[in-house]
């Protein structure tokens, strides 16, 4: 698969390339921990969901859950990683929230490897890995900035100990704080399609550390990194990369060297801050874990799990626009358009795509792109149903609305019937509460102003406000626009809502003529 050239961003100077790898954790959805059978859920009270096990008593001895396996395993592929045999490891090191002094991870024999991720944009980013291992309990600094060289003392929380994580360890492909978000979001959609995670960062079941470097531009050397640790948002993240590169750009500039840490991203103040010295494999001496068998997937496991993946987001994305190009066309051509592209009749080669590219990426991630595509097989116009489901069903729960439904109410739009204001409150009755639109329509008394009527509202608007009229008639085409919104809205006051927003923007098109003409 061929990579599309990544669009640097102004977060470097441009004698600059800006170098990142993201490594995400993601808690995995299984009923249990990874290694025992503690619960394994998100708000419960402090410290009640333990045992032996996770709290690391002597004498105790894990067994792996092989749901979590499975989930791994499963997320793995949908990554397009090699699913290969794995040892768990001991990764040595002391921190209060990690009860046995070390975690359970896996090191040079993961179960996942070699992947690759595929952006919305084009750009591909590989996938170093995707190993499994347990989570840390949860520290609360109290006092100070929250922070634990300034707390007065800490609480912890050993709930989320043991708890199932995948770390997805990409490559240092990433060229930008705007394309690291979207590696991230497209990672999340990931997750939520093959049901593997609830992907909540502000929940913690989703945590992002991002490796930042910087390189003069043309070169293909990886520099000293620093490694900001818990990124618990799209927003953070973008901030935290952007403010790191700089950084490094003016150190390097300086004629100093970054030092190979691990820094916090201050929110507040829009900074990162020194954390700890970045330490090499060797620091956390890693050895297989005495008390755990390897994991040997069979060929059949591998094989099962590959049939049973549903569609991915990228695929999605590709059959909604699709989708919508065969609807159009029918409903231009006036006949159903065949699957076989050799075989429908080509639309003009300027026609623009009726649901663009970034259009049905916001659909599938919201997963509406089921309702958008099934109203269209019900005949709905795709350009209007997928605007607007996009603009006003941005909602949680949006199952009252039909496809059925949904087509009516764009049909009754694209006819005239109703105006685009009252479609809008119509679809957000049938959101709320369900019913035909026709139905809710006819009820809230809506229709569009017939012509003749909406033309005579349009001049006597006109003539109210001559002096906005004549500055319309006089503008180009930027100040017709601004302008356009102050006549609509007292065209709109005076039909109390009736009149079709687009319909009198011809209409005060047609009065004053070209943009050319003076008033």
């Amino acid at each position: 698969m061929s990579r599309a050239v990544p669009q640097r961003e102004p977060a470097v100077p441009d004698d600059w390339e800006l170098v990142v790898g993201l490594e995400v954790h993601v808690e995995l959805s299984t009923a249990t921990k990874l290694f025992c059978g503690c619960a394994n859920r998100f708000g419960d009270e402090p410290n009640t969901n333990v045992c032996p096990v996770c709290l690391g008593l002597p004498g105790s001895l894990p067994v792996v859950n092989a749901a979590a396996v499975d989930f791994a395993m499963r997320l793995g592929r949908a990554l397009g990683c090699e699913a290969r045999g794995a040892v768990f490891a001991r990764k040595n090191y002391f921190y209060p929230d990690m009860p046995k002094a070390y975690q359970i991870s896996q090191y040079d024999q993961p179960t996942n490897t070699d992947g690759r991720l595929e952006l919305p944009g084009g750009h591909t980013v590989g996938i170093e890995r995707a190993h499994i291992e347990e989570d840390t309990g949860k520290t609360t600094h109290i006092g100070g900035g929250g922070r634990i060289h300034d707390a007065d003392y800490a609480l912890v929380d050993y709930n989320r100990a043991g708890v199932p994580l995948v770390e997805i360890v990409s490559r240092p492909d990433i060229r930008g704080a705007e394309q690291a978000r979207a590696y991230v979001r497209e990672l999340r959609a990931i997750l939520l399609a093959v049901g593997v995670s609830d992907a909540r960062m502000e929940e913690g079941s989703m945590r992002v550390d991002a490796n930042v470097s910087v390189r003069p531009a043309g070169s293909d050397e990886l520099r000293t990194r620093c490694e900001i640790k818990n990124l618990s948002s799209l927003r953070a993240l973008g901030r935290a990369i952007v403010y790191e590169a700089q950084r490094h750009v003016d150190l390097w500039s300086g004629g100093e060297r970054p030092r190979q840490e691990t820094r916090h991203w201050d929110e507040a103040n829009g900074r990162t801050t020194p954390g700890r010295s970045k330490e090499d494999a060797d620091d956390y001496r890693y050895f297989q874990d005495p008390d755990l068998v390897p994991l040997a997937p069979a060929v059949e496991k591998i094989a099962a799990i590959d049939a049973a993946l549903p569609p991915l987001p990228a695929a999605r994305r590709a059959d909604l626009v699709e989708a919508a190009r065969r609807a159009s066309l029918a409903i231009l051509t006036g006949k159903p358009q065949p699957s076989d592209p050799d075989a429908r009749e080509a639309p003009a080669p300027d026609a623009p795509e009726p649901v663009s590219p970034e259009t049905a990426a916001l659909l599938v991630e919201r997963g509406q792109d089921g309702l958008v595509r099934a109203a269209m097989a019900e005949g709905a116009d795709p350009e209007l149903t997928a605007t607007r489901v996009t603009n006003d069903l941005a909602i949680d729960d949006w199952s009252s609305v039909t496809p059925e439904g949904l087509a009516a109410l764009v049909a009754m739009e694209a006819s005239e019937q109703i105006t685009a204001t009252q479609s809008k409150q119509v679809l957000a009755e049938m959101a709320e509460r369900g019913g035909a639109p026709e139905e809710i329509a006819r009820r809230r008394g809506f229709r569009a102003m017939a012509g003749d009527d909406l033309a005579a509202v349009v001049d006597g608007v006109i003539a109210d406000n001559p002096d906005a009229w004549s500055r319309y008639r006089a503008g180009d085409d930027a100040e017709r626009k601004k302008l356009s919104g102050f006549l609509t809205g007292q065209v709109m006051r005076a039909t109390k809502g009736q009149a079709d927003g687009a319909a009198v923007n011809r209409l005060l098109q047609e009065r004053a003529g070209p943009t050319s003409q003076l008033a």
